[in-house]
């Protein structure tokens, strides 16, 4: 591992590793799904942290259940 280079450029290095033997649609989307996992893995991991914690639990997943977190388009 090299000392000088962040765990962000050290994963951005690996990625392209791993995106330079991509072969075909296939393989690309096999990677694709292996992020994508990775990924909802870490958020799932968050999540329990938190409802472990109690930052997070059933009366505030009711409020967010009801509420529309959608971005607002702007007309230009």
């Amino acid at each position: 591992m090299n000392n000088n280079l962040t765990y962000s450029q050290l994963a951005q290095l690996e990625l392209m590793n791993a995106a330079a033997n991509v072969n075909s649609q296939e393989e690309l989307d096999a990677l694709k799904l292996t992020i994508s996992l990775f990924f909802a893995e870490k958020a799932q991991r968050s999540i329990d942290q938190m409802w472990e914690d109690g930052t997070f639990d059933q009366a505030k997943l009711d409020e967010l259940r009801g509420q529309h977190l959608r971005t607002p388009y702007k007309v230009f």
